[in-house]
């Protein structure tokens, strides 16, 4: 299994995905055409054509699901797969809505195309949505995604700042509560930060400060980019469910 999982779309100074070229142009090698996944956002047309802008410059066609006639048997058909950023809860009921939790999940694990993903697109790819930072507005059928990793993720993870005059929970608080109620481990991913599939290794990397593990039970667990990741290939596919 092939995976790029991006903890950012956009970075300070940057252009879309700029921040992520050389891996991103590495992780599509061979890959001639690529099918985009615009669900998160209202806009596909425009999110499409945002994505194309960026694969012009590596040589890669981009062909958005929405404007397929079947997609399901687009996602089938597909040498790799982008999921892109957005709200989540919007992108998930959209995917489940055409019956493409299923076929992507299968198109990647059995069919071998490249996945990529980015914030929203990126918690795609845990066993559930439970770890994303977006509001629910709109409500999907469960929470279930694809399940490419048996790991949760936390995008855009921020450190609590002590100088914050903010009242509310800070992430790590939030990610606190989560695992009072869930088994699994969570991998907060800061800005400029992405994780590396391949086969049976998972490597951090980026450009910025690493990632954050959170267990229960446990302290968290700091890992700088290029940490090697792959014992968390070795949890079960599925976590247990303690609420619905």
């Amino acid at each position: 299994m092939k995976l790029l999982l991006l903890s950012n779309s956009s970075a300070p100074g940057r252009e879309y995905l700029d921040h992520a070229r050389e891996v991103i142009a590495d992780h599509l090698t061979g890959v001639s055409e690529l099918l985009f996944v615009p669900y998160a956002l209202a806009d596909h047309d425009g999110y499409t054509a945002k994505v194309a802008a960026f694969m012009d410059g590596l040589g890669i066609r981009v062909r958005g699901i929405h404007t397929a006639d079947d997609p399901r048997a687009a996602a089938g058909e597909a040498q790799a797969v982008f999921i892109g950023g957005g709200n989540s809860f919007r992108l998930l009921k959209s995917l489940q809505e055409r019956g493409l939790t299923e076929a992507i999940a299968h198109r990647v694990t059995e069919g071998g195309a490249p996945y990529m993903g980015s914030s929203a697109g990126t918690n795609m790819a845990c066993p559930t949505l439970r770890t994303t930072n977006d509001m629910p507005i709109v409500q999907p059928a469960s929470f279930d995604s694809l399940g490419l990793v048996p790991f949760q993720i936390n995008p855009h993870y921020l450190d609590p700042d002590p100088a914050s005059a903010h009242m509310g929970e800070t992430r790590e608080e939030r990610l606190a509560q989560f695992l009072e109620e869930n088994d699994v481990p969570v991998l907060g991913l800061r800005e400029g930060t992405w994780l590396r599939r391949t086969g049976g290794t998972l490597e951090l990397g980026g450009i910025a400060a690493g990632a954050r593990l959170f267990t229960a039970g446990a302290e968290a667990v700091e890992y700088a980019p290029g940490a090697d990741l792959s014992h968390l290939l070795t949890l079960p596919a599925r976590f247990d469910h303690r609420t619905v």
